[in-house]
């Protein structure tokens, strides 16, 4: 059946067309609360922007949902906890806008600087009032940065160009990275009293709302200009409009604000306030950057693959190059070890070793532990909801890593609730192999259906399971014995064409006396 992917608001036309290559695309009103409800009965997967809301209600009527993705930055209008809980996706385009909220920023402060907006609307009113504007020069005065994230850092490289001192307050990053950037790392205290022009670039969150209120106002270098493209409630607008009213603060740029939409402010009555209602993600680019960048992950997401950009998935972030081929594989290692274990062990690592452990490698924790409980348990079991899963059933897991050599070898190990010890283990160079199950040495492409018998070694029991396999009609693509020593325990692993019934499977395990079998579906 085709995956739908519903979209409640307007999108790129390229993501469009990139969505219909693999999915049904259909369109819902998402203001409309009842038919939102209704269409997302049927949807794998919504894509929203911010006038849709996608609450717990949403998410309870989304019985198949998968994926929810948000075609901008904020995610107020989204319910990250519930969609969690449900196994739900929940991504975001983070980079969508980021050079276009950075060249709104320099726009604000060049605008406050020379009365660009109020000079052109009292021309455009009929007056010609030249002398009523004159402005400062940005040239040689001290600019100050409070932010060094992505948008503060763009913000800062052209801000570099008009020949000003750089200075900005970011607890979290280290000096000579800003040194790099040509940037002196300062308190928020120093910065604040030496600034000439402040810009304001932070998330909103309970530490940063009101960072620059009453008091941080009344200590201003005199003359001071402020910009806010970021969040609203960073600046204190109340404090802020007291600042310009007794000629504190020289002017300001304001894009957002604490509540929006805004119409109505004390703000507004300055003239030297240039405000814009929050259009620094509102450029032609980061809309189409923001359609195709959650398409993208939609389409990951729909494929059962790890999508970089979620927003709730313990490893975040970019997976690199190198790391993003060993997923596939550290799943299906996660697999055979439930169906080698016959059931859930209580102790787990995986055990990562390679020269790939230069790089973040945690992500393979969580891509194991999809495996491991995806073929145990009725609910879906993604990337989101996997350490939730393991959690409940108090299963602990630990990653560990060691350099060695290029090929990179994960081991998954368990220790099972009766004390015994199962392990398997793969290999990924240019392709992936089994290469362990229980000590028993293999090599077999993880792929398929693998079915596993433990029996004591002698002639004959090959052709045995050959022959009652063929009369079930189960065709046999590859097949390998493993043993310790001859006579003793074996391991007879088969790749097959397709499933074989638990019947079948008993009755090749009495024709040989097999103590024990597996099934992997992979």
């Amino acid at each position: 059946m085709t995956s739908v992917v519903l979209v409640t608001e307007e999108l790129a036309q390229p993501a469009l067309d990139l969505l219909a290559v693999d999915f049904e695309v259909r369109r819902a009103d998402g203001t409309d609360r009842p038919a939102l409800l209704r269409a997302l009965a049927e949807a794998d997967a919504v894509i929203v922007r911010s006038a849709t809301r996608i609450d717990a209600e949403a998410l309870a009527a989304a019985t198949r949902l998968r994926v929810v993705a948000r075609a901008g930055v904020g995610l107020d209008n989204v319910d990250v906890p519930a969609a969690t809980a449900r196994g739900v996706l929940v991504v975001n385009a983070p980079t969508s806008n980021i050079v276009s909220a950075a060249e709104q920023a320099v726009a604000l402060l060049l605008s406050v600087a020379r009365h660009t907006a109020t000079a052109s609307a009292t021309l455009k009113a009929g007056a010609w009032r030249r002398s009523a504007f004159t402005g400062v020069e940005v040239h040689g005065k001290t600019v100050g940065v409070v932010g060094l994230g992505r948008i503060g850092v763009l913000f800062a490289q052209r801000m570099a160009a008009f020949g000003v001192r750089l200075i900005a307050y970011d607890p979290y990053v280290q000096p000579a990275r800003a040194a790099q950037l040509g940037v002196h790392l300062t308190s928020l205290d120093e910065l604040i009293r030496e600034s000439d022009f402040i810009s304001v670039h932070l998330p909103r969150t309970p530490e940063t709302l009101g960072l620059i209120g009453e008091k941080e106002l009344a200590v201003v270098k005199p003359g001071v200009r402020i910009v806010n493209a970021a969040r609203g409630g960073l600046v204190d607008e109340k404090a802020l409009a007291e600042a310009l009213a007794d000629g504190r603060v020289a002017g300001a740029g304001l894009d957002v604000f604490e509540n929006e939409p805004l119409t109505s402010s004390p703000l507004f009555a300055f003239d030297n306030v240039v405000a814009t209602p929050h259009l620094g993600a509102s450029t032609v680019e980061a809309q189409d950057k923001a359609g195709l960048a959650v398409a993208q992950s939609v389409r990951l997401a729909l494929h059962g693959e790890f999508v970089p950009d979620a927003v709730n998935v313990r490893a975040g972030g970019a997976v690199d190059e190198d790391v993003r081929p060993l997923l596939p594989l550290a799943e299906r290692l996660g697999r055979v070890f439930t169906a080698v274990a016959g059931g859930v062990a209580s102790r787990m690592t995986v055990e990562v070793r390679g020269a790939v452990v230069a790089h973040d490698v945690s992500v393979l924790e969580l891509a194991t532990m999809k495996g491991l409980f995806a073929p145990v348990t009725a609910e879906r079991v993604t990337y989101v909801n996997a350490p939730h899963v393991a959690a409940d059933r108090g299963v602990e897991l630990e990653l560990s890593t060691a350099e060695g050599e290029e090929t990179t070898l994960i081991t998954v190990r368990g220790a099972m609730p009766d004390g015994g010890v199962v392990s398997v283990a793969g290999t990924y160079a240019e392709t992936a192999k089994l290469v362990e199950v229980d000590g028993f040495e293999l090599d077999l492409a993880p792929e398929g259906a693998l079915l596993f018998f433990r029996y004591q070694d002698r002639p004959g029991v090959v052709g045995r399971i050959g022959t009652t396999l063929g009369r079930a009609g189960v065709n046999i693509a590859a097949m390998q014995v493993a043993r310790r020593a001859a006579g003793g325990e074996a391991l007879m692993a088969l790749r097959l064409d397709s499933l074989v019934e638990p019947d079948v499977v008993a009755e090749v395990a009495a024709e040989i006396g097999s103590s024990r079998t597996a099934l992997a579906d992979l």
